[in-house]
């Protein structure tokens, strides 16, 4: 036939072939799900998942809080595993129920996790989604300072509360778990770390952000 030959067939099954590559690439890299290996550097979480600087952004302009407390207690709560939970305790051989709901980022356990759903008509939130964890733990630490008056600012007694919860806080739960200060102080401490990194970083990161095309 006039016009057809075996080689032009071949180059179109290759570029047929190839595309085909490229979509189920595209599609196998959309299903993995982002983990940063150096989580004590936070301008290297967020210059190698842009997304989460944006969704850090988004939190801090709706809440207030700043991103460096966020990511803070972020990192202590899940070291940024998407869906980490509470250690199984197990009996012999017989798993047991888990100490708690904690799930996500976040470690959000479920009644604060559908209050946060409530009040911020999020409906398909996800905790082990990074945007809406960050979120929800800049509406938890927004509650906490408009109800007790802890400065958003303030990773310590942040932490306190959001481990303990307000009503804990407030009945003072806290003051006889020394290891619980003992944490509270890491956040503090790393929240002071990622603060310094992030004034570092910060023009290179919004460069980015502003830089995409939608």
């Amino acid at each position: 036939m006039r016009g057809w030959s075996l080689k032009g067939t071949n180059r179109r099954i290759l570029k047929i072939g190839l595309s085909l590559v490229l979509l189920l690439s595209l599609f196998i890299e959309g299903c993995i799900t982002y983990r940063p290996l150096y989580i004590d550097n936070v301008c290297a979480i967020f210059r190698d998942e842009i997304d989460w600087y944006d969704a850090a952004l988004e939190s801090n302009k709706k809440w207030g809080t700043p991103i460096w407390v966020m990511m803070a207690i972020i990192h202590q709560e899940s070291r940024f595993i998407e869906d980490a939970q509470p250690p199984r305790p197990w009996f012999l051989f017989i798993p047991l129920p888990r100490p708690s709901s904690a799930y996500g980022y976040a470690q959000a356990q479920d009644p604060a996790w559908e209050d946060y759903i409530r009040a911020s008509g999020r409906g398909g939130a996800d905790r082990d989604d990074f945007e809406d964890a960050i979120d929800f733990v800049g509406w938890y630490t927004h509650t906490t300072q408009r109800t007790l008056g802890i400065s958003k600012w303030d990773a310590f007694r942040q932490y306190l509360a959001y481990h303990e919860g307000r009503g804990g806080y407030q009945r003072g739960t806290w003051k006889n778990k020394a290891w619980l200060v003992h944490v509270a102080k890491k956040v503090k401490r790393k929240s002071a770390i990622y603060s310094a990194q992030l004034k570092r970083c910060k023009a290179e990161l919004d460069d980015e952000v502003n830089s995409w095309f939608f």
